[in-house]
């Protein structure tokens, strides 16, 4: 039995002045093992039965329910009873936000958040051994200690990456060596994923079978929000920048290239960027649930009809020089079938990274084999590439938005100072509040997080009625939020601090600040990899043995999805195609280096950024050069600043930083009126000295990569 203490065991080791936590070998090792098997758990038995942590759900019932329907009825085709059922977190799309509707595996295991898997077995008895049934989730480093929160002691929590963590395969290898059968809804997993965990179980005599009703959905019958049936929208040219019926024809040379003769678009956000309409089927997204099959002279929509009524949909197609064909959503897999027969070959889109997994198992079946033809959707990289209009209207939401939390930090400040009282859900409500008040608002780009001292540990916290708790002035407050407007979406995160803060709050701020402004200044070649890039942000936090469990970045769409494939900035990323991991000017990306301190403190900063060309810089080989230019503009918290570490040229960025802050949404709140906004700006851009750095600190870190220098020089609008 591991004693209570392990439960809050935290390390000790001071590096540059930082407290770093460490513990004994022989509580890391038992932490290690508990890791490997899911059993570190808050609040559960091994650690002494703490007191249970507020936003715990507890499944045990629904959870048995699941149990009984998997092994007293016989659904599998050959009669087979299941020995485990698998429930991701994705809908019919494979979203990664998904409606009220879709969140099964809230539902079943209490977990909120927008990436994970779980695996319930049975029990069953075999010649050598009583297997216990369990029930295990897994997610990624942003909701570690979220998911820990939430699920309650019957479940077992895999954090992935963690070394020694065993995927889904090796735990039921563990589990069960003697094999079995798992079932799943082919409709909620890829076919690139099918196949591959298909493969992998195989290998450890466990066979993946699909179960075509949802058994989640035979026990979610009471208490479930009905599926949305907003109207769809057209986006004008003004905002969109291309014609779609160009967007058709340039997909079409591209199927032509991959030698197809069709090719069937699931993905929501390339159907709402390729038929430049929007929709509101999924929060926060501005998307409509359907499909798209699109052939070499006409282009077959599948949707509610009841969605097109208002707004001129059936006109606007009619209106242009396509073929358009209308149908209801549920005919996109008899269509498939019969339409099939008239191609050689028909492109399904293949998994591509986190945010563009492609097609449906179910969708691949609706193909006969022979047709199938699986390649990267060439949407995904016209998507990803902005044009003209679409940089520019990107750079003016973002100065509008910037305009509405200059204003909303005013008021909040003074509100604050004059003794209100404010809790983390009466900020998510104000902030919204004052972003939906901007021009051509459409609402927020995913929910807001604001997380005040322990909170902002976790990376993806957003504060319910169980775990809100009120701002103080002895801690950091993290706030994460963005908008979603006509002409671009935006993401912005400012960590804030309302009384005095301590020298670690001050130090892991900085230094979280260091890695963003370096990431900001860099100039790279052409062809440097994202995973590469992605070191320069953690250097600061590396030198002093920290980190964060999460990635730097990732794309950013034209009112779109705040999370656009294919960017993503992560130095430990599985090996993605090497065009998804080249940036390309015209992308926009998130720059987001945090600090996480459980139980205590977080730190986070946020900006967008657009890739640059940087023509005036060649390499003796031809090679082009990239940078990035800074479009949130937003101050900082000068008082977490220590400008002690800080060199010369990283204050004189802030300052320049600051400049085009006073200038670009000066102008915009002295335009909307917004005095105290402007004040309030005013007060937090003032000039930072910077002759008061040693010289010691006047240069920045350097890598022992050859191929790429740091550019001192900042680029703005």
């Amino acid at each position: 039995m591991v004693d209570e203490s392990l439960a809050k065991v935290v390390a000790g080791v001071v590096l540059a002045g930082f407290l770093i936590t460490v513990s004994s070998s022989a509580n890391t090792n038992e932490i290690r093992r508990l890791r490997k098997t899911g059993e570190f758990r808050k609040a559960c038995p091994k650690f002494g039965n703490a007191v249970q942590p507020t936003n715990r759900v507890f499944t045990k019932e629904r959870v048995e329910e699941l149990r009984n329907l998997m092994v007293n009825t016989s659904i599998t085709r050959d009669q087979r009873y299941l020995d485990a059922y698998l429930i991701p977190s994705q809908d019919e799309h494979q979203s990664e936000f998904v409606e009220d509707y879709d969140k099964r595996l809230q539902y079943i295991s209490g977990f909120s958040g927008s990436y994970g898997d779980a695996i319930i077995t049975t029990n069953r008895t075999t010649s050598t051994r009583k297997r216990e049934p369990s029930a295990v989730l897994w997610t990624d480093g942003r909701y570690h200690l979220q998911a820990d929160n939430q699920i309650d002691c019957g479940w077992k929590l895999m954090r992935e990456f963690y070394r020694g963590v065993p995927n889904m395969t090796m735990w039921l290898r563990r589990d069960s060596p003697e094999g079995g059968v798992i079932g799943a809804d082919p409709k909620l997993l890829s076919q690139s994923r099918w196949q591959q965990l298909s493969e992998d179980l195989k290998r450890v005599n466990w066979d993946l079978i699909e179960i075509q009703t949802n058994l989640i959905d035979v026990l979610w019958t009471t208490g479930r929000e009905p599926r949305r049936n907003k109207n769809v929208f057209i986006l004008e040219e003004k905002y969109s920048g291309k014609k779609w019926t160009k967007k058709v024809n340039e997909v079409r040379e591209w199927i032509k290239l991959l030698k197809a003769d069709a090719m069937v678009v699931t993905a929501l956000d390339e159907i709402a960027w390729l038929l430049n309409i929007r929709g509101r089927d999924l929060p926060s997204s501005p998307f409509v649930r359907s499909y798209v099959l699109l052939e070499m002279d006409r282009l077959w929509f599948y949707v509610n009809k009841d969605q097109l009524k208002t707004n001129h949909i059936s006109k606007y197609f009619e209106s242009s020089t396509e073929s358009v064909k209308i149908f209801n959503y549920d005919q996109i897999c008899p269509d498939l079938a019969t339409r099939a027969q008239t191609y050689s070959k028909i492109l399904i889109p293949s998994e591509n990274g986190l945010f563009s997994l492609g097609a449906s198992r179910n969708i691949t079946n609706c193909i006969p084999e022979n047709k199938r033809l699986f390649k990267q959707s060439p949407i995904m990289l016209l998507k990803a590439k902005k044009n003209t209009v679409e940089i520019h209207g990107m750079q003016q939401a973002h100065i509008r938005d910037a305009a509405a939390m200059c204003e909303f930090f005013a008021y909040f400040d003074k509100m604050f100072k004059d003794g209100t009282t404010f809790t983390e859900l009466d900020v998510v409500k104000i902030v919204d509040q004052f972003r939906y008040e901007q021009l051509h608002s459409l609402g927020n780009s995913f929910p807001t997080i604001a997380a005040y001292g322990s909170n902002g540990a976790l990376p993806h916290y957003v504060p319910t009625n169980s775990t809100n708790v009120k701002i103080g002035d002895d801690s950091t407050l993290v706030l994460d939020s963005g908008g979603q407007y006509l002409d671009g979406t935006t993401d912005i995160t400012r960590t804030l601090h309302f009384g005095t803060p301590t020298k670690d709050q001050k130090e892991a701020y900085t230094r979280v600040l260091i890695g963003q402004i370096q990431l900001s200044t860099l100039t790279f070649p052409s062809d440097l990899t994202t995973s590469a890039i992605d070191v320069i942000a953690r250097a600061p936090l590396w030198e002093v043995g920290l980190d964060y469990e999460h990635g730097t970045s990732h794309g950013v769409g034209s009112f779109s999805s705040v999370h656009e494939a294919p960017i993503s900035l992560y130095f430990n990323s599985p090996a993605s195609s090497p065009e998804n991991e080249i940036l390309q000017p015209g992308y926009f990306l998130s720059n987001e280096p945090g600090f996480y301190r459980e139980s205590d403190f977080g730190v986070r900063l946020e900006n967008v950024m657009e890739v640059i060309e940087k023509g005036w810089l060649r390499g003796s080989h031809g090679t082009h050069y990239l940078g990035f230019k800074v479009i949130t503009l937003v101050p900082y918290e000068p008082k977490l600043i220590d400008l002690n570490l800080l060199s010369i040229h990283q204050i004189r960025w802030l300052n320049e930083y600051n400049d085009k802050v006073r200038i670009h949404v000066g102008q915009e709140l002295k335009r909307q009126n917004f005095t105290k906004g402007f004040y309030w700006m005013m007060d937090k851009t003032n000039h930072f000295p910077e002759n008061s750095v040693s010289s010691a600190k006047s240069s920045t870190f350097v890598f022992a990569m050859s191929f790429f220098v740091v550019s001192m020089f900042s680029t703005f609008i």
